[in-house]
């Protein structure tokens, strides 16, 4: 087994390393103290297991288990935490096991051999991540590994064919997610203005039409204007009253 360490505690990475070198339960082929690393260390090295601590600086251990469900062959994912009350959000992401720190010999071998008993298609399976409301980035494939984008950079949306631009500060990436379901979790966020288009609340200047009469938002940071449907424009026109009262 290929085991990949995440925890922002270099000690508690040191005990995890001695307990599986000691029980002989697999490889440890690398380390990492945040989700970043952890994402990037997945795409280099391809671990079977990762050994996740929860509270880490940035992005949590909780999150970096849903993003790593972009790997075509995600790793099975062992928590390792101090706090117990992430338990039912770490199951409702598929995680193996829960282990409380100090973690026990006997509970890390038990979650290990659990591993080695599902096969790689069980282990895909499970990967079907939930915990959407805890992500604060969005994640895409590209031709460099899992490219992270911060929600809070995110300008709009907009879909074509399969795929779904992601327009946001720093430039574009391309997703396969429905614009539906990224309605569904981030809502509060962003607004529905076309059937292909999803834009933030937060950015919208004006509602206003072009010359055919076509109503169309303008945002701030953007240059085009985002066309607006007829159906969707009275609830952009409410939101506008609500920020300007």
């Amino acid at each position: 087994m290929k085991i990949l360490i995440a925890d922002d505690e270099k000690l508690a990475r040191d005990r995890l390393r001695s307990l599986v070198t000691d029980l002989e339960l697999g490889n440890v082929i690398g380390e990492a103290d945040n989700g970043q690393s952890v994402l990037e260390q997945t795409e280099q090295l391809r671990p079977d297991v990762i050994l996740l601590d929860i509270r880490m600086p940035g992005m949590n251990g909780l999150e970096t288990a849903m993003h790593l469900d972009q790997f075509e062959s995600p790793p099975a994912v062992i928590f390792t935490t101090a706090y117990d009350e992430y338990a039912l959000q770490a199951f409702e992401a598929h995680a193996i096991d829960y282990l409380l720190k100090p973690v026990r010999r006997e509970r890390l071998t038990s979650a290990i051999q659990s591993v080695k008993r599902l096969s790689r298609l069980q282990l895909t399976g499970l990967q079907q991540q939930t915990g959407h409301e805890t992500a604060s980035h969005i994640s895409a494939r590209t031709h460099g590994g899992i490219k992270l984008v911060a929600i809070a950079t995110i300008k709009y949306f907009q879909a074509a064919d399969k795929y779904i631009t992601v327009y946001y500060d720093e430039g574009s990436v391309l997703i396969e997610e429905s614009l539906k379901s990224l309605e569904e979790r981030l809502g509060e966020l962003f607004i529905r203005v076309h059937r292909n288009a999803l834009v933030a609340k937060r950015l919208i200047i004006a509602l206003e039409k072009d010359d055919q009469g076509q109503c169309q938002v303008r945002l701030q940071g953007v240059d085009e204007s985002i066309e607006v449907s007829r159906r969707h424009s009275a609830e952009v026109r409410q939101l506008l009253k609500q920020q300007a009262g």
